[in-house]
């Protein structure tokens, strides 16, 4: 079986043979853990979903929200046992073929999975490009309720060379060049919907995620994703970019795009925009 590192269409993936895929149903609402109905990812997977996918919340499997209050953001990242503990409630095993998918751009927890799985050294990780509406659009089957898997014992690690967070980081001699996948006006400081304040890090850049997408909502072609991101970066080489977004979970899409466009080796300053704010001592630039 061939190995899927970034991205996988909807055919390829229903072509796999089932025991030899972990399929990832990793849909969230975009308002977190205010939501006023926190359970609507849950229902609708338990409603329709891939066969075979287990279900991932981006607040209690892909996030550590006990450690709110300490500077890391709205979505911190999970320990290792934690994170070691989920994968082995979804029954994976090393060289297993993981898939992750959610509603349909795969801007939220998909691409929060992707990443932490490589975070922890695991690279046979993919993400459906075009998500479950590009699996529906396709015709292929759905099913409901839960799906049990036999559970597994994993003990991974987290490569720290792959994260900052610590904010004093992206000051260091030389800086890191730092990307902001959230939405131009978030950017901008015009609005802010979610965090204490408007505006962004000082020295940041701006690569909305959406702009990772083409019109049907799939990822552009990876010479096109060079493209536009070498006019945000100019020559500045992968390894010296590292992503932010609100709350760490959308930049992991920035981080896929350039992936998938063969820029490797960029990092994510997990803590993001909500982690910088928590401290108001710290500078904000706007416009």
């Amino acid at each position: 079986m061939s190995l899927h590192t970034t991205l996988i269409d909807a055919a390829t993936l229903a072509g796999l043979p089932p025991d030899e895929v972990l399929i990832v149903d990793c849909r969230a609402d975009p308002a977190g853990a205010g939501s006023a109905d926190p359970d609507k990812p849950g229902r609708e997977y338990r409603q329709s979903h891939i066969p075979g996918a287990v279900h991932a919340s981006l607040e209690h499997d892909l996030s550590d929200l006990g450690r709110e209050g300490q500077g890391l953001g709205r979505h911190p990242l999970p320990l290792e046992q934690a994170f070691s503990a989920v994968l082995g409630r979804w029954g994976w095993r090393p060289g297993l073929q993981v898939v992750a998918y959610d509603a349909a751009s795969s801007a939220l927890a998909a691409a929060r999975l992707w990443w932490l799985l490589r975070l922890a050294g695991v690279r046979e990780v993919a993400v459906l490009d075009g998500g479950f509406a590009a699996w529906c659009d396709a015709g292929l089957p759905v099913e409901s309720g839960p799906v049990a898997r036999t559970p597994s014992q994993v003990d991974l690690r987290f490569d720290p060379a792959q994260a900052i967070t610590d904010h004093a980081a992206l000051h260091a001699d030389p800086a890191p060049v730092l990307v902001d996948a959230r939405a131009a006006v978030r950017y901008r400081g015009e609005s802010e919907p979610l965090d204490r304040a408007a505006g962004h890090v000082p020295g940041a850049l701006n690569r909305p995620y959406t702009d990772n997408l083409d019109t049907r909502g799939r990822f552009k072609t990876p010479a096109q994703l060079r493209e536009e991101f070498a006019a945000v970066l100019g020559d500045t080489p992968p390894p010296k970019v590292v992503h932010m977004c609100g709350s760490g979970v959308t930049a992991c899409h920035n981080l896929l795009a350039m992936e998938h466009a063969g820029l490797h080796g960029s990092r994510l300053y997990a803590p993001s925009w909500s982690g910088w704010v928590s401290d108001p001592s710290r500078p904000i630039a706007t416009g």
